[in-house]
């Protein structure tokens, strides 16, 4: 019955919810969560609750190989008593669950398989209907790194040392209409996109919320991605693999 409630409480609202934190805080902090890494539910509902008193605003729930709807439903259960919303990441149909309260409807936009620009989204747009989530407009790009979702998502991932070409893409996708606009450096990024990148983007663009991850391992880089203008900043494998450290980065994102 409490999750049912905690569902309801984020059901329509996490959009105006993620606005309300990037206004009061100058930015939000996103923990992302591969359903295919976890063996150990108890356990990461644990860590949930760890993060979420530490600052954490939502839970993003995606990955690019290996992830079912009965693996998302799992996580989605676990997350739920932290009290945050929970947004799925979906990098396919198979990313989506009804017991989530949002989902990054999300366009790879320079990937260069039609299927990952428009294809999935037309397959997904029924079931996310259907499921009652709130759609959150997101124009996905892949810069540098790439990692799996780049080659999953068959993108040219953008040069890191090409501002320009990531002004172009966030201003074409500004120009349609998407809300968020999500630089990926790529799970196991070996570094993080550089904040003279991330803020050549976000003085372009005027409307939509910056979302920055991949690499992201410690404060300091975080601090520094948050001060060049991203609006929300995700970590992944630092909580995989040292969740202490993930929680001092939330700490130090939010104390900046």
């Amino acid at each position: 019955m409490l999750r049912v409630v905690m569902r309801m409480r984020w059901r329509g609202k996490v959009g105006e919810y993620l606005d309300k934190v990037v206004r009061d805080y100058g930015v939000a902090h996103l923990s992302l969560i591969d359903p295919a890494k976890v063996s150990d539910l108890s356990g990461l509902a644990n860590v949930a609750r760890k993060l979420a008193e530490a600052g954490t605003d939502a839970f993003l729930i995606g990955g690019s190989i290996g992830v079912s709807e009965s693996d998302i439903d799992l996580v989605v259960n676990a997350l739920r008593e932290s009290g945050k919303p929970i947004i799925l990441f979906p990098g396919n149909v198979n990313g989506l669950s009804k017991l989530a309260d949002a989902v990054l409807f999300m366009s790879l936009l320079n990937s260069d398989d039609p299927y990952y620009i428009i294809g999935a989204q037309v397959l997904g747009a029924p079931i996310i209907k259907r499921y009652g989530l709130e759609p959150l407009p997101t124009a996905y790009i892949v810069v540098g790194y790439g990692g799996a979702a780049g080659f999953i998502g068959r993108a040219r991932p953008l040069p890191v040392d090409k501002d320009e070409l990531g002004v172009a893409y966030a201003l074409a996708a500004e120009y349609l209409g998407m809300k968020y606009i999500y630089l990926e450096a790529g799970s196991g990024s070996p570094q993080p996109i550089p904040p003279k990148y991330v803020r050549s983007i976000s003085s372009a663009i005027s409307r939509s919320y910056l979302i920055v991850g991949g690499g992201i391992r410690r404060s300091d880089d975080a601090i520094s991605i948050a001060n060049a203008g991203a609006n929300m900043i995700v970590t992944g494998n630092l909580i995989e693999e040292n969740p202490t450290s993930a929680i001092e980065l939330i700490k130090a994102i939010k104390h900046r």
